[in-house]
């Protein structure tokens, strides 16, 4: 009679071979090219190294804390509107969605953006802050913002500057600034794009995404590899 355990020998004695060579080829790779090959293997085991929040760094306090809520607007200069209208509206939307993705709990940009319309009067980021009960306001500043390389209308590269202010409420409908960074940004990151390889509304959106990413990572954990993409 043939043995029934042969079969679930020999399938385990193959799948050892198979994991084995590629441990033996990992392993002389990295002795003969260095330890640059250990951080490698490092970053498929665990991934690649985190960084901590710059607002988490400095405050000691985190937006995904438990019962946290954060309302997010934006300001912008009315000559910076003439050619960028609603990039206010734009960039407090596109920055509270990639917070929501991070799991922290923000309000509803359009119910906010809604309720000052009402209240053209009523527009400080406090005020903003007890109206809807949150514990954080964040306030962004916009103070410069260009989709185009400077002195070079053919090449497009999103340029922007803008001071974030986190205002942290308390139980009286009052609040005061904790936090406070200037963000300096640009996309692509290392060279201009021919405004011939993309469209201008292509290349609009992906730079509110990529300078909304950048306001994000004050508040949310972020990763060393996270700009390969946006580098061209």
């Amino acid at each position: 009679m043939r043995d029934c355990k042969t079969p679930r020998t020999n399938y385990l004695s193959s799948a050892c071979r198979s994991l084995v060579r590629p441990a033996l080829v990992c392993t002389l790779i990295l002795a003969l090219h260095g330890c640059n090959y250990f951080i490698m293997v490092g970053y498929l085991i665990g991934g690649p190294p985190s960084n901590e929040p710059d607002f988490d760094a400095i405050t000691r306090k985190s937006m995904t804390d438990f019962g946290v809520t954060v309302a997010v607007v934006c300001d912008a200069p009315v000559e910076l509107k003439w050619d960028n209208n609603k990039i206010d509206k734009e960039l407090a939307k596109y920055v509270s969605r990639k917070m929501s993705s991070k799991k922290i709990k923000v309000i509803d940009c359009d119910q906010v953006y809604a309720w000052m319309d009402k209240h053209p009067h009523r527009d400080r980021p406090t005020e903003i802050g007890a109206y809807f009960n949150t514990t954080y306001v964040v306030y962004i500043d916009l103070k410069k913002y260009s989709l185009f390389e400077e002195s070079s209308p053919n090449l497009r590269r999103g340029r922007a500057e803008a001071l974030v202010t986190v205002y942290e409420m308390d139980g009286d409908g009052d609040g005061e600034r904790i936090y406070s960074k200037d963000v300096v940004s640009k996309y692509p990151l290392r060279a201009p794009q021919a405004a011939s390889d993309v469209r201008y509304s292509t290349f609009r959106r992906l730079y509110l995404t990529r300078l909304s990413e950048e306001v994000g990572r004050l508040f949310y954990e972020w990763y060393n590899g996270d700009d390969i993409v946006d580098a061209t």
